[in-house]
């Protein structure tokens, strides 16, 4: 097996088509098709089923994808972590940030990740925090921003900020004057009242509120289960449904000024947003640089500090 193989199967996996996958690494389709064909004889599996539209994986091609795209990641390190000989700054730098986040920070991330690394690439992957830790532990990224706090050893995490949650409802929902324009404390208990629309396990704002209601000896009733922010936005103001989301979730959405959001009091809800990097991998000298940059960003965003 050679690397050259490993980024020819992940080019034609991620494209869906050895066609698309030769014209962009400008080859001759037979070779590529000869060096995919060469990592199913030495698996002995079929990796790829081809079909007239294209090529879909197999099981055992989702499993290889996998471990490609961390070898292949893990092999960009070593050649950056190598060729930075002046202390410089260089290589790519691969963030994951939940969509709450992803929403508020990816542009200005950019922008300060440009004026500080202008030499170095910045690769950004969206995905909830559960998702975000696994990729870290794949080694399909260096750093990640999450608010669960994982108990794996594989994973290093330090607290950036702590979110206050709150209720969110949709302003067509009769309420008085008051309670629109103060949007006044509310208690577990009568959230515990509410028809929720919330992500499902393992999201740590679902984990947060039960492990908080269950303390109380409450249960939330769960009405659906949506993993999109923006989803559960809509559903809040079109079908009269409510959500437990951080401010900065329902900014988000652009349009904070159709919901009311009343904090969650009795007792006070709040969520922490950690870093967490690999323990299990050594940092190298961009991700040692990016580490406070990307915190004293947070810091600046929700200017909030723990």
């Amino acid at each position: 097996m050679e690397l050259r193989q490993l980024e020819y199967f992940v080019h034609v996996a991620e494209l869906g088509s050895f066609t698309r996958a030769a014209n962009l690494l400008s080859i001759a389709q037979p070779v590529l098709s000869r060096q995919v064909r060469a990592l199913e004889l030495e698996f002995r599996q079929v990796l790829l089923e081809r079909n007239g539209r294209g090529v879909t994986l197999t099981e055992p091609g989702r499993r290889l994808l996998e471990h490609s795209r961390s070898i292949l990641s893990q092999v960009q390190r070593v050649h950056s972590d190598m060729e930075d000989e002046r202390g410089e700054a260089t290589g790519r730098l691969v963030v994951a940030l939940p969509p709450s986040v992803s929403s508020v920070m990816t542009a200005p991330l950019v922008r300060r990740f440009r004026e500080h690394f202008p030499k170095a690439t910045l690769c950004i992957l969206e995905g909830l925090s559960a998702y975000a830790l696994e990729w870290l532990t794949m080694g399909r990224a260096d750093c990640a921003i999450v608010y669960t706090n994982s108990t794996s050893p594989s994973v290093e995490l330090s607290p950036v900020l702590s979110e206050q949650l709150y209720l969110v409802s949709s302003r067509s929902v009769p309420l008085s004057s008051e309670d629109l324009l103060a949007g006044k404390p509310v208690s577990l208990a009568e959230v515990a009242q509410k028809q929720l629309v919330m992500p499902s396990r393992p999201h740590s704002i679902r984990l947060l509120l039960e492990a908080a209601m269950a303390q109380a000896s409450l249960k939330p009733c769960i009405a659906l289960e949506i993993e999109s922010i923006p989803a559960i936005l809509n559903l809040v103001h079109d079908e009269e449904l409510h959500a437990v989301l951080s401010l900065k979730a329902v900014h988000s959405g652009g349009q904070q000024q159709e919901f009311l959001v009343r904090p969650i009091e009795d007792p006070p809800l709040h969520t922490t947003l950690w870093i967490a990097t690999s323990a299990q991998r050594p940092r190298g000298p961009l991700l040692e640089l990016a580490i406070p940059v990307l915190r004293q960003l947070l810091c600046d965003l929700w200017r909030t500090r723990l």
